[in-house]
């Protein structure tokens, strides 16, 4: 008997040394896990927008909210205090619940509206304009336009002709697109604002005065300038344009024969002879 029951003890002094060891490892491999866990799952905030906000936007205490940011990943530049970001201009388009990161928002103390938008060494240049020179109201922040002028008499010009004379434009605002004040109110105002170098600047502010300025929307994507040489009156009855530095040369007329007169004389006697028609 001793015999026989001899291997049943082996058999389960083995299964219960391997249930130890079973415990111990699941307890170590707890432990070990605990801190990895807590590590990708950190339980910060971060400030995201309440509402949609618009390019130039002064950020307002009900503008932001805070909310709990789950996973490893924190987005570059993220702010978690409501203090470091009311009271600061908009530097792009915001939607709601996106979050409201560093790169976003003007210094402190910029305050909102046009100014912090405008590119370092570019100019902020605004144009009246109409319903037909705003392309029917179409032309709005971030879309990209052509400027025409057309004169109606010039030095240098026989008769009144349009021609573009600036390409691929950025529109900064039109009319109440930009928030200025601190309140959220906008600003009426009839005129298309330009995103132009001080040499553009320069074209733009002679143009105005001497003739009518026009806007031309295109595409986003087209970034190419193409050459004309512009639209004279003309033009629009279907007479053809002269080449540019080609010119007419008027066939003169062919001589009309002349007829010749030739002395002879014969015999001391002296006469005229007429050769020819």
């Amino acid at each position: 008997m001793a015999r026989r029951s001899r291997p049943v003890l082996l058999l389960l002094l083995a299964l219960l040394s391997g249930g130890v060891a079973a415990v111990v490892a699941l307890r170590y491999l707890r432990q070990q896990a605990s801190p990895l866990m807590a590590a990708e799952r950190p339980n910060a905030q971060i400030v995201v927008a309440a509402r949609p906000m618009a390019l130039g936007s002064v950020v307002g205490e009900r503008d932001v909210k805070l909310v709990e940011w789950s996973g490893g990943a924190m987005p570059g530049g993220f702010i978690g205090t409501l203090q470091e970001v009311v009271g600061r201009g908009l530097i792009v388009p915001v939607e709601e619940n996106e979050p409201v990161l560093a790169g976003k928002l003007a210094a402190q103390g910029a305050g909102g509206g046009l100014p912090v938008i405008i590119d370092q060494g570019m100019r902020a240049f605004s144009i009246a304009v109409d319903q037909v020179i705003g392309v029917s109201g179409f032309v709005g922040p971030n879309t990209r336009v052509d400027v025409l002028l057309s004169l109606v008499q010039s030095p240098t010009l026989r008769e009144p002709t349009t021609k573009v004379i600036m390409q691929n434009l950025k529109i900064l605002a039109a009319g109440a697109s930009i928030q200025q004040d601190k309140e959220g109110k906008p600003l009426e105002v009839p005129v298309v604002t330009l995103l132009v170098t001080p040499e553009q600047a320069e074209t733009l502010g002679l143009a105005t005065g001497q003739g009518r300025i026009q806007l031309a929307l295109r595409h986003t994507l087209d970034t190419l300038n193409v050459r004309t040489t512009g639209a004279p009156v003309s033009s629009l009855m279907g007479t053809p344009r002269r080449a540019p530095g080609r010119k007419t040369v008027a066939r003169s007329a062919e001589p009309e024969p002349t007829s010749t007169t030739v002395e002879v004389y014969r015999g001391g006697q002296r006469t005229l002879q007429k050769f020819g028609p």
